[in-house]
């Protein structure tokens, strides 16, 4: 199946990149401020290379697969601040080890509007004590949003967010109402 960037814009966030196989997130660029580089490009690609050139997909296709323009439009929901869930979602976790695959489990049941600290992220995903193991999945995160690492923070207020910064880890919980 052909890998497939779908470029999109958030007014007031500015441009993501998805990457789908089919209806299979392979990797979720947040939107970010025109001018400004995502943090690598196209982490987390694995055995397989990027492709050639960014293709788009036609609306609708002859089979009426309506999925990528309606998960932008989930997305563009999301942003605005309103309520959408993403559990339906099918993601590439291909290459994950199982503690890995438990912690993005555990961070799509964190219910919007609520946190988890790395430490309870770790115990949760059957790792106790492993709570730097699950900041370093968290700082690797490809899925983003749709494995909300914006909902765990550290032991003592917010922590990081990668090359976005706090900031934008602040405001991404503002929309769902958490504050820090």
């Amino acid at each position: 199946m052909a890998v497939t960037c779908l470029p999109y814009e958030i007014e007031g966030w500015g441009l993501g990149e998805l990457w789908l196989e089919g209806r299979r997130v392979l990797c979720h660029e947040l939107p970010r401020p025109v001018g400004t580089e995502p943090r690598t490009p196209h982490p987390g690609w694995g055995s397989f290379p990027p492709p050639s050139r960014a293709t788009l997909p036609k609306k609708t296709s002859r089979g009426g697969n309506d999925f990528a323009p309606n998960l932008v439009a989930r997305l563009r929901t999301f942003f605005a601040g309103e309520e959408v869930e993403f559990d339906d979602v099918q993601l590439d976790l291909d290459g994950h080890s199982s503690f890995h695959r438990a912690c993005a489990d555990v961070m799509r049941a964190v219910p919007r509007g609520e946190v988890v600290t790395y430490g309870e992220l770790a115990a949760l995903a059957g790792a106790p004590g492993a709570a730097r193991a699950a900041g370093t999945f968290c700082a690797h995160n490809k899925l983003s949003i749709f494995v909300p690492c914006h909902r765990v923070v550290a032991a003592g207020g917010l922590g990081g967010y990668g090359s976005l910064g706090s900031e934008y880890k602040q405001r991404l919980l503002a929309l769902e109402h958490v504050s820090l």
